[in-house]
C-alpha cells in the first residue's frame, strides 16, 4: 500500500484502491490530494482498469478544513496556484480512460462533493449526506463542483443546493442524478469493486480505453467528429480480433 497526501493507494485485482484518509472527517489537507504523475504511473504500471475513491472509517469527505483554507487565502497567488492544481488533478480523474467509482458513506461536502463528481458513478450509503455548504461561509466552490453538478441536475436544483448550502439525504441525490446506485453502509466498497469487476473483467484494456473515449467524446467533439472517431476505433479493434482469429486457426 502506497500512502501520500493523507491519501492511501493499493490496486487488487486490477482495481485501483484511493482512499482519502485523515479520519474521522477525511478533510483534504490540500486540493491537489494526490499528485497526478503519482496516479498515473501507478496506473500504467499496475495496468490498472478502474479506481474507487472511497473515505477511511465512516465518512467520504467532509471536504476541505476552514482554518486551513482561510490560512491559505492569506496569500491570494498562492490559493489560485493550489486551486488550479486540484482543478488540473480533477479534471485528470474524470478524464481518464478508465471507470471511476466514488464510494461514498456518511457525509460528502465541499471539496470531497467535488471530487465525487468527478466519478464516472456513484455508489452511496443510506445514510450518505451532501452539502455544498461553501455560501455559509461567504464562498462558493472553488474545485468545479458548480459546473460539474449542473451537468447532471437541473438548474433550479444546482441554485438551491449550492445557494442555501443546506444538507440533502441520499433520495435527494438520487433525484438530482449525483446517487447512481444506493446500497446498505457494510456493502458499499464491495457493491463498488464488484460492479468495477463485472464491467471490466475479461475485457482487454483496449476495449476499456475505447469504450471512455468514445463515451468522452460525445462530451467535447461534435455528434459528427464523435461518430467519426468511434467508427475508427470499431474498425481497429474488429481488425485486430479478426487477426487474432485468424492466427489460432492457422495454429
Amino acid at each position: 500500500m502506497e500512502r501520500s497526501k493523507n491519501v492511501e493507494w493499493e490496486v487488487k485485482n486490477s482495481i485501483g484502491i484511493l482512499t482519502l484518509s485523515s479520519p474521522p472527517e477525511n478533510y483534504l489537507m490540500e486540493p491537489e490530494f494526490i499528485g497526478i504523475e503519482f496516479l498515473q504511473n501507478q496506473i500504467r504500471h499496475e495496468k490498472v482498469k478502474g479506481i474507487i475513491i472511497c473515505g477511511a472509517g465512516r465518512h467520504f469527505s467532509g471536504g476541505a478544513k476552514l482554518d486551513d483554507l482561510f490560512q491559505m487565502a492569506k496569500d491570494r497567488d498562492n490559493m489560485t496556484r493550489q486551486l488550479e492544481k486540484g482543478k488540473a488533478l480533477l479534471d485528470y480523474i474524470e478524464y481518464l480512460d478508465i471507470p471511476v467509482i466514488a464510494a461514498i458513506r456518511g457525509v460528502c461536502f465541499g471539496a470531497g462533493l467535488e471530487i465525487a463528481l468527478t466519478a464516472h458513478l456513484r455508489v452511496c450509503s443510506e445514510n450518505a449526506l451532501f452539502a455544498f455548504p461553501e455560501s455559509n461561509y461567504s464562498l462558493i466552490p472553488g474545485l468545479g463542483g458548480t459546473e460539474r453538478l449542473s451537468e447532471k441536475a437541473s438548474f433550479p436544483q444546482t441554485l438551491k443546493m449550492i445557494l442555501k448550502g443546506d444538507m440533502i439525504d441520499v433520495k435527494e441525490a438520487r433525484e438530482m442524478k449525483i446517487a447512481d446506485y444506493i446500497v446498505p453502509d457494510s456493502e458499499v466498497l464491495d457493491f463498488s469493486f464488484s460492479l468495477l469487476i463485472k464491467m471490466t473483467e475479461g475485457r482487454s484494456l483496449k476495449v476499456i480505453h475505447y469504450v471512455m473515449l468514445a463515451l468522452m467524446n460525445t462530451k467535447h467533439l461534435s455528434m459528427q467528429e464523435a461518430m467519426k472517431e468511434e467508427t475508427r476505433m470499431f474498425c481497429e479493434l474488429a481488425s485486430e480480433e479478426a487477426e487474432r482469429r485468424n492466427n489460432n486457426q492457422d495454429n
